[in-house]
């Protein structure tokens, strides 16, 4: 069985925080404000695959008023979304990402990002689409207010049993 999901994350730019995306640091001025480190793409990863396993959002499982995800690094939370979804049996067939953002310009950083949600996720770096845009300057993005991301997922059963799906992603992790 395959199902889709969908994706959609927005923080604000403000001075004094970093800027993490897709897992990686990227040298700038501001960074994005949140209750964990802010990284718009993970997060809308995480929103598509539990979306996608029917498993409602990452505010449901990680919510923004515990000190347990105060300040957590978002490749945990990815990690822990992809161990939620194969506990029903899924895990992930590929991901196409969009970030939104004026600047600092994404590309460049888009391979290290793959390959950083690649081995977070346990999976091949070709499962990992990301893509970058600007919004010409209009809105939110365009004024540098703060950054977007949206993600479409897809994902398959991976087992015939839920104890063999969950042993095959331990093993994955390894």
């Amino acid at each position: 069985m395959i199902r889709i999901g969908f994706g959609f994350d927005v923080h604000r730019l403000v001075e004094g925080r970093e800027l993490w995306m897709g897992g990686i640091l990227i040298p700038f001025e501001k960074g994005l404000l949140g209750h964990s480190d802010a990284d718009v793409l993970i997060h809308a990863i995480c929103d598509a695959l539990l979306g996608a396993a029917n498993m409602r959002d990452i505010g449901y499982h990680f919510p923004d008023t515990s000190n347990e995800t105060l300040g957590m690094d978002s490749k945990i939370i990815l990690r822990k979304t992809v161990e939620l979804i194969a506990t029903k049996g899924y895990r992930v067939g590929n991901i196409d990402a969009t970030i939104c953002a004026e600047h600092p310009k994404m590309n460049p950083h888009i391979p290290a990002m793959r390959e950083c949600l690649a081995r977070v996720i346990g999976c091949d770096e070709d499962a990992v689409s990301i893509k970058a845009t600007t919004t010409e300057k209009l809105g939110f993005t365009g004024r540098e207010e703060g950054m977007s991301a949206y993600a479409t997922v897809l994902i398959t059963s991976c087992c015939t049993t839920l104890q063999a799906c969950s042993d095959d992603y331990r093993t994955l992790k390894r």
